[in-house]
């Protein structure tokens, strides 16, 4: 557990600029299938860790995600 714990904001970093990357090269939908994780665990970092910051930014970006999963499958 500690090993996860320790570890998720890294396995998030990656899959955040994954999905940066994927969207600047345009390529919809792969991109929310990166960042969408990326983003639960970044908000998943900041509640274990209790910093409000983290907590705050990437929390407020799960309604964006999803929304485009939203989009994506019953659009």
């Amino acid at each position: 557990m500690n090993f996860v714990k320790n570890n998720l904001k890294w396995l998030g970093t990656i899959l955040v600029f994954i999905g940066i990357l994927l969207m600047y090269l345009n390529i919809y939908p792969l991109n929310i299938f990166f960042h969408g994780p990326g983003i639960v665990a970044w908000t998943i970092h900041g509640y274990i860790h209790k910093d409000k910051a983290v907590l705050t930014n990437f929390a407020l970006q799960i309604p964006f995600s999803i929304i485009g999963f939203y989009k994506y499958f019953f659009m």
